[in-house]
């Protein structure tokens, strides 16, 4: 795999999380909109417990890259 595109996912139980690294531009919504969830210096730097679907859901959407987006677990 490159190194420079990781993939990864992230689940809190209802959602999963979804980080691709080759998209991300840095813009820094995530950590501004959920710096409860989206902590960029801690491994893993998603915490998906750490504030409501809703509100993670919230913040993803206004990821302007796409680098993150997420699914509703069956």
């Amino acid at each position: 795999m490159d190194k420079n595109n990781i993939k990864k996912e992230y689940t809190n139980g209802e959602i999963t999380i979804v980080w691709q690294s080759g998209k991300c531009i840095h813009s820094g919504n995530c950590v501004k909109g959920s710096p409860e969830v989206f902590q960029p210096k801690d491994r893993p730097w998603i915490k998906p417990e750490g504030s409501t679907t809703e509100r993670i859901i919230k913040t993803i959407d206004t990821c302007p890259s796409g680098a993150l987006s997420y699914y509703y677990n069956e």
